[in-house]
């Protein structure tokens, strides 16, 4: 029996479609956003205009307003969006609204769906994710942020939080705190649905990062903050997917926000590559074009090479999606394996580009500190090797082989 790789026509034709929308419309758009005033009236006019073409939240269901794409198409417009800054923003897709928004869906009730819901999907709010603590780093069970009844269907929370992505942009803000010092590890946990601004969230600072930041970083998004809860009272109807799911929801939504990651990885590298051909393509070097030298060959051999194995195992991971099947091997893989990818093909764009890689006068100096954060995001390389690994063990004393930890029980 054959194994069938051939993409669905129409899976095809929406990628193409949103593939020229981000070379025709968000590309060029880059060049108009000069201050806050500049941005906010270019995302307006792209999202305007990609609401009229059904280009909306490629990732939600239909009966909430998006264009209800499977997995594998949505990897395959994830994988376009990338090149711009603006391509998923254009279109209602960006991180971590997406995220939330699927959790919405999934664990919200009527009354959070109708209150929280209904203005992320029309691109009126944005959210953040309040997870991550200082003393907790990788490991979310280890967070000392406390949420406590008082009695009057409320919740009284007290903590810290570090590295909430986006909060200086949000209207909302979900954060997990403990709600059981005693239960399951896993089940002491529950994630709370914030009003901002509130006087019990108070943003201490936007952490200054490794990578380069302009007028405009914080305000599409860009900034990650360390919080102080202090006395945040919450109601407890704002509690989503119910007291104690905290830990396995926010698992749930950091896997596809792993894959998002990735996914626009690939668009980086993609147009990282496009710009290095183009420029190697157009350049003399000591008596002869730049693009025949063997050692230039070889290093855009090495890009194509690691961008091809990059997009299997995306479509790989779509394609169990699709099916409801277990991914989470492939999810860790992949997560670890996509950064590093991005990261050396970047490199090896700035590198053939000689110093003008290494200025402001291209994206690549831009994105190649924006992308060392992709090997921390959601998880560190560590944790995520230690998963893979401890399966490869769990596989090999199970079967006494490790191929099925290692692909070679692909579906």
């Amino acid at each position: 029996m054959s194994i069938d790789f051939e993409i669905p026509a129409e899976a095809k034709a929406v990628r193409e479609k949103v593939r020229q929308w981000v070379h025709d419309e968000c590309i060029p758009a880059q060049e108009r956003v000069k201050d806050k005033a500049s941005f906010e009236t270019v995302l307006q006019e792209l999202r305007t205009k990609a609401r009229a073409q059904g280009l909306w939240m490629p990732f939600v269901p239909k009966e909430y307003g998006g264009m209800g794409l499977g997995p594998l198409a949505n990897a395959l417009v994830q994988m376009e969006l990338g090149e711009s800054y603006l391509g998923a923003l254009s279109m209602n897709s960006q991180g971590p609204d997406d995220a939330t928004i699927l959790t919405l869906i999934a664990h919200g009730t009527e009354y959070q769906k109708e209150k929280f819901l209904k203005p992320l999907l029309n691109g009126e709010k944005r959210v953040c994710y309040s997870m991550t603590e200082k003393a907790a780093g990788a490991d979310a069970t280890g967070m000392r942020t406390t949420a406590v009844p008082d009695g009057n269907e409320n919740y009284v929370l007290n903590g810290e939080k570090w590295f909430s992505s986006a909060a200086s942009a949000a209207d909302l803000a979900l954060v997990m705190a403990r709600t059981d010092t005693e239960g399951p590890r896993h089940q002491q946990f529950s994630t709370f649905i914030v009003e901002l601004p509130n006087p019990g969230y108070r943003i201490k600072r936007d952490i200054p990062t490794m990578a380069m930041e302009g007028p405009l970083s914080h305000i599409m998004g860009g900034g990650h903050s360390e919080i102080e809860i202090k006395d945040l009272v919450v109601p407890a109807e704002n509690i989503v997917g119910g007291v104690g799911n905290g830990f396995n929801m926010g698992q749930h939504r950091l896997a596809y926000g792993r894959l998002r990651h990735g996914m626009h990885n690939v668009a980086m590298a993609q147009r990282a590559l496009d710009l290095a051909a183009a420029h190697i393509t157009s350049r003399e070097t000591f008596g002869g074009p730049l693009h025949k030298r063997q050692a230039v060959q070889f290093m855009m051999a090495e890009c194509a090479s690691q961008l091809y194995i990059a997009r299997l195992m995306l479509l790989h991971i779509a394609y169990k999606a699709e099916k409801g099947m277990d991914m989470r091997q492939e999810n860790s893989i992949a997560k670890v394996y996509l950064a590093h990818m991005v990261h050396h093909v970047v490199d090896t764009a700035i590198q053939l580009h000689g110093a003008l890689g290494y200025s402001r006068d291209t994206p690549l100096a831009a994105w190649y500190t924006h992308i060392r954060s992709q090997r921390l995001v959601d998880g560190p390389d560590e944790v995520h090797r230690w998963t893979v690994g401890r399966n490869v063990i769990k596989a090999f004393q199970n079967t006494g082989t490790t191929a099925g930890a290692c692909g070679g029980d692909l579906l």
